[in-house]
C-alpha cells in the first residue's frame, strides 16, 4: 500500500520578481473627503439642475400643453383639455402652416447648398496656412458673435428701398424685405452670411485634426487634392460632419431672429417658429395652440438628433 505524503505549503516567496509585481497591481483607491465630495456633488447637481428647470420641464410641459386650450389666464385649473384638436386645427384650418412648413425646407436646402459648401471651401483654403490666414479667420468668423441688433442694421443698409446700398449700385427699387416674391431670399443670404463662418471653424478644426500621413499616402498613390479632400479627408471628418448636419438642421427649424425683426414671420415670411411667437405672446395669446406648433418642431428636430447619437454611440462600440 502506497503512502502519499501531503504537499508541503508553498512558502511566501518575497523578494522574487512575482511578489514586486503582484503588489505594484494592487493599486490604493482613494477616498474623496467630505469636502471634495461636496465640491463634485455641486459641479454636478447645479448644473444638471439648470438644464432640467429651463430645458427639460418646459419641454415636458409645452408638450402637454399641445393637447390643451390655454389662454395663459387664470391658473392652470382653467386648462380644457381637447386632445388631438390643436393638430388637427394645425393640419386643416391654420392657412400659415404649410408655407411655413414649405419656408423651413427652402431654409434647410439654402443652408446645405450655400453657406455650409461655402463654409467648406473656406476651411480648405485656409488650411493651407495662407499668408494672413488668422486675420481670414477672424474676419470670416466675426458675423457669428456679431448681435443680432448689429447685423439687422448693417443688412438694413444694404437692403434699404430708398437708401439701401444694393439698390443705389444697381440704380433698381425693390423692396427687398417687403417684396413677398424676394424676401425670403434676402433673409436667406443674411442668415447664410453668419452661418458661413461657423461651418468654416468647426471643418478647420477637423482639418487639422486629421493625420498627414493620409494625404502623404493618397499623393503617392497619384491622387489629386480634390479626389483626395473627398475620399479620404472628408470620410475620415465623419464626426465633424454629422455635429454640421444636426447644427443645420436645428437652426433651419428654429429660424426666427431676422424674420422676426423684419416683418414678425408674415407677409412671405412665415416659418414655424414665428408662427409659435405669434400664437404664444401675440394677440391671440393661444398657448396651447402654439405648444402643440412648437411640439411639432421639436419632434422633427429630434428625428436628426436620434440619428446622430445613434451613429455616434454606435461607433463608440
Amino acid at each position: 500500500m502506497s503512502v502519499t505524503s501531503p504537499t508541503p505549503a508553498r512558502p511566501a516567496r518575497r523578494g522574487t520578481a512575482e511578489g514586486p509585481a503582484r503588489r505594484g497591481r494592487v493599486r490604493k483607491v482613494k477616498r474623496f473627503s467630505g469636502r471634495d465630495r461636496l465640491v463634485v456633488t455641486l459641479m454636478l447637481g447645479i448644473p444638471a439642475a439648470v438644464v432640467l428647470l429651463l430645458v427639460w420641464i418646459p419641454a415636458l410641459f409645452t408638450v402637454v400643453l399641445g393637447f390643451a386650450r390655454w389662454e395663459g389666464i387664470g391658473g392652470l385649473d382653467t386648462i380644457q383639455w381637447v386632445g388631438l384638436k390643436n393638430y388637427r386645427d394645425i393640419a386643416t384650418i391654420y392657412p400659415p402652416f404649410y408655407p411655413a412648413l414649405q419656408h423651413n425646407l427652402i431654409w434647410l436646402v439654402f443652408m446645405f447648398l450655400v453657406p455650409t459648401l461655402l463654409g467648406i471651401l473656406l476651411a480648405v483654403l485656409l488650411d493651407k496656412e495662407l499668408r494672413g490666414s488668422r486675420i481670414y479667420q477672424t474676419a470670416y468668423y466675426l458675423p457669428v458673435v456679431l448681435s443680432l441688433a448689429i447685423t439687422g442694421f448693417i443688412w438694413q443698409l444694404l437692403y434699404s428701398r430708398d437708401q439701401g446700398l444694393i439698390n443705389a449700385v444697381t440704380g433698381a427699387h425693390v423692396d427687398w424685405y417687403g417684396d413677398p416674391k424676394v424676401n425670403l431670399w434676402a433673409v436667406l443670404v443674411a442668415t447664410g452670411w453668419k452661418h458661413v463662418g461657423y461651418i468654416m471653424l468647426l471643418y478647420l478644426a477637423g482639418l487639422k485634426a486629421v493625420d498627414p500621413s493620409l494625404r502623404e499616402a493618397a499623393a503617392m498613390d497619384g491622387s489629386s487634392e480634390v479626389s483626395t479632400f473627398f475620399r479620404v479627408i472628408l470620410p475620415v471628418m465623419r464626426p465633424i460632419n454629422l455635429i454640421v448636419l444636426v447644427v443645420t438642421v436645428i437652426d433651419s427649424l428654429r429660424a426666427f431672429d431676422l424674420v422676426w425683426v423684419v416683418n414678425k414671420g408674415r407677409n412671405g415670411l412665415e416659418i414655424i417658429a414665428a408662427l409659435v411667437m405669434q400664437n404664444v405672446v401675440g394677440e391671440a395669446s393661444r398657448i396651447g395652440f402654439g405648444s402643440a406648433l412648437s411640439t411639432i418642431m421639436l419632434l422633427i428636430s429630434s428625428v436628426f438628433v436620434v440619428i446622430y447619437l445613434n451613429v455616434v454611440m454606435r461607433e463608440r462600440k
